[in-house]
């Protein structure tokens, strides 16, 4: 029962702060390894735990999306399966052993990148390019981060949008979305077919999730965006902590 409510309670937490600015996978994550889950399962578990969020941000962001060329919007789609395939696809092959050794500093560099979110999407806008060749290997690197590990996922799209000089965020988010639904669409099949999902728990995280994300909503109009950057900020750096004590008493 402590359990239960622990992933309840994480996943509720989640919720709330995917719909306020992103970073839920900051308690899903850990509190799946908590709960003794073996670390590739629990992060295989976590994906499908938040998915239907992402679902909900695809489906609210449909007109701006309906804007997109057409064939460009398949080709990125395209990319950013591949890309999410093959980050799964390394996950598979991933031993609980090497994952717990990165996942301390995946969990810092996601947090680095939600707290210095904005500076990195300014600093993007200055080096704006078209989308190209090299926008599409762009593209690609961070669905396989994203397939491997959804941390600080949206954040890092977004920079990546401004790289390719898009200035408009509604249609920056939308977009952000639409991969991001696609991305752990992929990933969640992969999981599922290899059998890495703990469903029992997926299932009670995801409507916990689901109902955070709705209470979350008047949270996002009224909480100041510093205060919400702070909370995140140090959720974030205090489940590093933890990881990487973790880390350094199992050597």
């Amino acid at each position: 029962m402590m359990e239960t409510a622990l992933l309840l309670a994480a996943a509720f937490g989640a919720g709330i702060l995917n719909t306020v600015a992103g970073g839920g996978t900051f308690l899903t994550f850990p509190a799946l390894v908590f709960t003794g889950m073996p670390p590739v399962m629990a992060n295989a578990t976590s994906t499908v735990a938040v998915f239907p969020g992402y679902l909900g941000g695809a489906l609210g962001f449909r007109n701006e999306l309906a804007g997109f060329d057409r064939k460009r919007l398949l080709r990125l789609a395209a990319i950013t399966l591949a890309g999410g395939l093959a980050g799964s696809g390394l996950l598979l092959v991933s031993s609980n052993q090497a994952f717990s050794m990165v996942v301390p500093f995946l969990l810092l560099g996601a947090t680095l990148v939600f707290l210095f979110g904005d500076r990195v999407r300014q600093w993007a806008a200055a080096k704006a390019r078209d989308v190209s060749s090299e926008g599409a290997l762009g593209l690609f690197g961070v669905a396989l981060y994203g397939g491997y590990f959804n941390g600080g996922l949206g954040i890092v799209l977004l920079a990546l949008f401004s790289l390719w000089g898009m200035t408009d965020l509604n249609r920056m988010n939308a977009l952000k979305s639409g991969l991001s639904f696609l991305l752990s669409a992929i990933s969640v099949a992969v999981f599922a077919v290899a059998g890495l999902v703990a469903w029992p728990q997926a299932i009670i995280m995801m409507l916990a999730a689901t109902a955070g994300g709705y209470a979350g909503a008047p949270l996002a109009r009224a909480l100041p965006k510093p205060v919400v950057r702070k909370v995140i900020a140090t959720v974030g750096f205090g489940m590093s902590a933890v990881f990487f004590w973790r880390l350094i008493g199992a050597a």
